[in-house]
């Protein structure tokens, strides 16, 4: 039965969208650029037991933390039900079916990650995704999105109103005065060993 959400931009990700993303994203070399690029970021944390993606797709993300984390319990919200079955398969995975608008969780996670998802958060929904990362996160957050000094939406894939960029983290650390900013930087998609897609990364922390 199909379901109904509150955004165009949920549907547009549950559905076949979102489906064909599954398809063109399988790729190992992610789980490389994701482990150099995890490697440097976690070395700014410690005492990470807990950690929970959210929109993880088929976990690539989660691939590379798990190698890093080896001790560590995951857990991860992704709407799709394609790339939730991939994460299932993974095995340490603690998956949960649904669209980060209907998430809720206290602070259980020392590391709550989101990485390329608020750029396709529907712009007045975004204070909500930020409350739900605040509150199931014990200690950090990171935030690795594309960045833009103020609100912009542009063109993807053919599509309008469905990719957006900001300062995200900024609109964070403004809402939450217990957060601070731990470490920052960006990973550029000419990287001759380990590309990402032109993400600015933050790690926060809840002091």
């Amino acid at each position: 039965m199909k379901k109904d959400y509150s955004t165009p931009q949920e549907a547009f990700w549950a559905g076949e969208f979102g489906n064909e993303y599954v398809s063109r994203n399988r790729n190992e070399a992610h789980v490389a650029g994701n482990l150099a690029l995890f490697s440097r970021i976690l070395s700014r944390t410690s005492g990470i037991r807990t950690a929970i993606e959210f929109g993880a797709n088929i976990g690539l993300n989660l691939v590379a933390l798990k190698a890093l984390l080896p001790q560590a319990e995951f857990s991860a919200i992704e709407i799709n039900e394609s790339a939730a079955s991939e994460l299932e398969k993974i095995g340490y995975v603690d998956v949960h079916r649904q669209s980060i608008l209907e998430f809720g969780s206290g602070p259980d996670f020392d590391l709550v990650l989101i990485k390329g998802v608020l750029i396709h958060i529907h712009p007045e929904k975004l204070p909500e995704v930020y409350d739900r990362l605040y509150h199931c996160s014990r200690r950090y957050i990171l935030i690795a999105e594309y960045y833009n000094p103020t609100p912009v939406a542009i063109p993807y894939r053919g599509h309008a109103d469905r990719l957006f960029k900001r300062d995200f983290a900024g609109e964070m650390l403004d809402r939450f005065a217990d957060l601070t900013l731990l470490d920052y930087g960006f990973s550029y998609h000419r990287d001759c060993n380990f590309p990402q897609d032109d993400l600015t990364w933050f790690l926060l922390e809840k002091k």
